[in-house]
């Protein structure tokens, strides 16, 4: 059945996390640690089609997880035209949106692109890396090293950021071949990354407790108690102390 041979490359899947990005992991976590113990925030801009959104206001999670969103937003309701004349390039927005965020020098940004050349995740990563700031990266190495680069730079990600991790996804993303189907199914990316992303808190919550903070998670908001724990100690003191 597809489905069993689905479940199999799943379990090879995070066997080969497991094995090969364990050193990145604990590395990815200290890092988080030492940005939180010197006052410093962590934000989480997308990741694999959203899926830092496991891990923002869950429960069972860290409040100091924080998106890191924008959108640019252009009302010019006229006729459509040609416009393959003119240079219509958005790099360098990067640098616009960093500057009109909370981030500082110091501060800890995951980003994310399987390809590793996704345009305006090398641009926000390069922008971020010429203000201080810290870049975890989420790629897939084995896809990244396939495709040349689209950033002016001549860089991809992985040739930016401080740290990658890779989510072991196969070039092209899909991981098995199906009789009668000519694309391959299944994506490989969004799984391995929030299992890295969950493995990643793991570090940290441990490295916090080595380190005498006091790791506060959330609790779900639909359980008893949940949301006067959440509102009454937990988002209070992220407010005031960071983590």
């Amino acid at each position: 059945m597809i489905l069993d041979d689905y479940q199999k490359r799943v379990d090879q899947l995070f066997e080969q996390v497991k094995t090969t990005q364990r050193e990145n992991i604990i590395a990815a976590g200290k890092m988080i640690t030492d940005t939180l113990q010197n006052g410093g925030n962590i934000y989480l801009s997308e990741i694999c089609h959203s899926i830092q959104n496991d891990l923002i206001d869950r429960g069972g999670g860290p409040f100091f997880y924080r998106p890191f969103q924008y959108k640019l937003e252009v009302k010019s309701d006229a006729r459509q035209r040609d416009r393959s004349d003119m240079d219509l390039d958005m790099e360098g927005l990067g640098a616009y949106v960093l500057k009109a965020s909370t981030i500082r020098p110091g501060d800890v940004l995951f980003v994310g692109s399987v390809s590793g050349r996704t345009k305006h995740v090398v641009d926000l990563a390069y922008e971020a890396k010429k203000m201080g700031i810290k870049v975890i990266a989420m790629s897939s190495m084995s896809y990244a090293q396939s495709v040349g680069p689209v950033h002016s730079s001549g860089k991809k990600l992985y040739e930016i950021v401080d740290l990658t991790l890779d989510n072991c996804a196969p070039a092209a993303e899909a991981m098995l071949d199906v009789e009668g189907v000519e694309a391959k199914f299944a994506a490989a990316s969004g799984l391995a990354s929030s299992f890295i992303l969950w493995s990643v808190t793991a570090v940290v919550i441990e490295e916090m407790q080595k380190r005498g903070m006091d790791p506060l998670l959330l609790k779900s908001t639909n359980y008893p108690g949940g949301p006067d724990y959440n509102d009454g100690l937990a988002r209070p003191r992220y407010w005031k102390q960071g983590y």
